[in-house]
């Protein structure tokens, strides 16, 4: 049961990548591109961790990967809300696409 639970998960996390890749390339700008990278690193990082953990079963190599995935959880979206934060100080408007003029 967990052999085919691990595959299952190892998929989903390809499938993840796949998808959101596809969608990193069609997508117009940079805050749908950078929502699409986020999903990718949150969903696909996640199954594929939680796939290595029922391969691995219960052991110290589980413990790690659940911190790593902890570590994951948390800081994939932080990264995202500095660069969405970033690029707005910069000037760029996320209505439009194109550089906001301050004046």
């Amino acid at each position: 049961m967990s052999y085919f639970l691990h595959l299952l998960c190892l998929f989903l996390g390809g499938l993840f990548c796949l998808i959101g890749t596809i969608g990193l390339i069609r997508m117009p700008d940079f805050f749908t591109k950078m929502h699409a990278s986020s999903l990718i690193e949150t969903l696909a990082a996640g199954f594929i961790l939680l796939g290595l953990m029922f391969e691995s079963g219960f052991s110290l190599i589980t413990i790690k990967l659940f911190f790593i995935g902890l570590l994951l959880l948390f800081t994939g979206p932080t990264a995202t809300h500095a660069l969405a934060r970033a690029a707005i100080i910069r000037g760029l408007d996320p209505n439009k696409n194109k550089k906001r003029n301050n004046s």
